[in-house]
């Protein structure tokens, strides 16, 4: 069957009439690194079967296809063999990250690898794009635009949810269309659940469409002794690290105001924890630390307040204070409120959108329990409307809206306001607010993402030529030099539990938090009382790609420190 071009979309993704940097000319010619077990003629090596993360019971039953399937891993030294041409889907799902370019590249050479006849398209927007039949097919002219770059403009991406029958047959369509034997989405913890319920959708109706994920995310939650990082996080936090260093480099020399910088990071602190690690700031909230200490809103701005008062006593009115994105979400009394308000909402959201804006605070106490009343009857009226605002599309309150930053500082002010007046503060504060966000996930990949995702792209085509589905890419052992990392697949629903969304439970791939037992934390909390005192910062600077491996191909300092053996 011909296939239909979508030329009047195609156009707005090609970079042919488009202006490059120096610095993207360099990096157009970046060859990315790869194991050496995937340069070769690859042995396929399976290992025991698996189960899901936790509720193995309800996984199993609704994965019975692919569930309990054998960790894999590729090893050199298999035999050589021809492989017929085959089509490929890519998908890029969810927020962007830097390197989501060159896993294409590194399933585009893999598949031509396989047969030079292979053939790439991708799908526009996301996975909407799937269902809508909106796709282009990637040449190689179009890929060596992309190669080493940031963003997901090639082919664009969406947050369609891939959960309905009807989006999945309607998918199966074009698929079937463009003759695709495989499809990979790239994509985080969500996308990556889509990804699986897909695999498992596509098996129990044996179309013979395999499919495949990769593990996309800088919030760097989708992890496991299997996924030890995923990709995009690298380069966000330095990304990110700079910056803070070059606002502690403007607060020292200043002296006269205190930063509250919040960092992207919903539902875990890993960036908050892996730029505190570079960067040394006075302060840093660990969300998952004020979980485990059920510690209120009043306990972290007591905090936070005395150490701006203890270096105030030392004659430094100045400071830096590093916030994740999720915070709120984390202090008990607060998480107890959002829960029951994205149930609330989950059913009743059409008619508090009804109800007359002056009328909704009262409206929303009303329906609450009573000891989450009176926690949003506490709340200042800006964060009180922002916790009811429209939900993302996984049903969460979007809490990169909640100005967490700005709530902080005026508590700590407030706080500080009344110790003067009691004689137990001297200095003065004035604080400063950032957000850091979108700066940091379409960066140029650094040399780590540029050689890691390549290789999670290149090890797709493998699974794919292996006959695997359900699989998500796994490359290990990268803290080690590229040609020694390990390649292979796990089973996503190795990665799944059972959670509640929309009012509902569904199965999705458990988020990693921050491990307050792990290297990375006990690290930073053994040095934080110091930062808090001192002014100890580091200026890391921007992302070298070209000079001594020291300073170009490091790994980020929590790797480091959870691979140290």
């Amino acid at each position: 069957m011909p296939i239909k071009p979508f030329w009047n979309i195609i156009y707005l993704f090609k970079k042919t009439d488009m202006k490059i940097s120096a610095l993207q000319q360099a990096r157009a010619a970046y060859q990315p690194k790869l194991p050496q077990a995937l340069t070769e003629t690859v042995k396929l090596c399976e290992g025991a079967a698996t189960e899901s993360v936790a509720d193995q019971e309800a996984i199993k039953a609704m994965f019975p296809n692919t569930y309990g399937l054998p960790i894999v891993t590729f090893e050199k030294g298999g035999e050589a063999k021809e492989y017929p041409a085959i089509n490929v889907g890519v998908i890029l799902s969810g927020g962007q990250a830097p390197g989501g370019h060159n896993v294409i590249a590194g399933l585009f050479d893999g598949v031509k690898r396989l047969n030079p006849e292979s053939r790439l398209f991708g799908f526009l927007m996301g996975p909407g794009g799937l269902v809508d039949h909106k796709y282009m097919e990637i040449t190689a002219e179009i890929m060596d635009a992309y190669r080493n770059t940031g963003g997901f403009d090639i082919i664009g991406s969406g947050r369609t949810k891939l959960e309905k029958t009807e989006q999945f047959d309607k998918g199966l369509e074009i698929i079937k269309e463009l003759g695709i034997k495989a499809l990979v989405i790239i994509g985080g913890d969500d996308s990556n659940t889509n990804a699986c319920v897909l695999a498992e959708y596509y098996a129990a109706k044996n179309t013979g469409v395999q499919v495949i994920g990769c593990p996309k995310t800088i919030d760097g939650d989708l992890k496991n002794a299997y996924i030890e990082t995923s990709f995009g996080f690298d380069t966000a936090c330095k990304v990110y690290s700079e910056v803070i260093g070059n606002i502690q480099r403007d607060c020292n020399s200043a002296q006269k105001y205190w930063h509250f910088i919040k960092l992207m990071g919903r539902s875990a602190s890993h960036i908050a924890l892996e730029c505190a690690l570079q960067t040394q700031p006075n302060y840093c909230i660990i969300s998952e630390e004020v979980e485990q200490k059920a510690l209120s809103l009043d306990n972290i701005v007591t905090s936070i307040a005395q150490a701006v008062a203890d270096r105030a006593a030392a004659g430094n009115n100045f400071g830096t204070v590093l916030i994740p994105e999720g915070l709120i979400e984390f202090v008990p009394a607060m998480k107890a409120l959002i829960a029951e308000l994205n149930d609330l909402l989950a059913h009743k959201g059409e008619e508090y959108a009804a109800v007359a804006p002056e009328e909704q605070r009262q409206y929303i106490i009303n329906l609450l329990s009573k000891e989450n009343a009176e926690v949003y009857a506490s709340l200042p009226a800006g964060v009180a409307r922002q916790l009811t605002m429209d939900r993302d599309p996984h049903g969460n309150v979007q809490v990169s809206l909640i100005e967490t930053e700005k709530l902080l500082s005026e508590m700590v002010a407030n706080k500080l306001a009344a110790w003067k007046a009691e004689g137990k503060y001297v200095g003065k504060f004035n604080p400063q607010h950032h957000f850091f966000g979108y700066e940091g996930r379409c960066a140029a990949p650094s040399n780590y993402d540029a050689d890691y995702c390549y290789a999670l792209g290149y090890n797709a085509s493998q699974l794919i030529a292996a006959g695997k589905t359900g699989y998500m890419s796994s490359i290990r052992n990268t803290t080690a030099p590229a040609a020694e990392w390990i390649a292979g697949g796990i089973p996503i629903t190795m990665m799944m539990n059972m959670e509640r969304r929309h009012g509902e439970m569904k199965p999705v791939i458990q988020k990693a938090l921050v491990d307050l037992n792990g290297a990375p934390f006990k690290t930073f909390a053994a040095n934080r009382e110091l930062w808090a005192k001192e002014t100890c910062y580091v200026y890391p600077g921007p992302i070298q790609y070209f000079g001594p491996t020291e300073v170009c191909d490091q790994p980020t300092k929590t790797l480091a420190l959870e691979q140290k053996k």
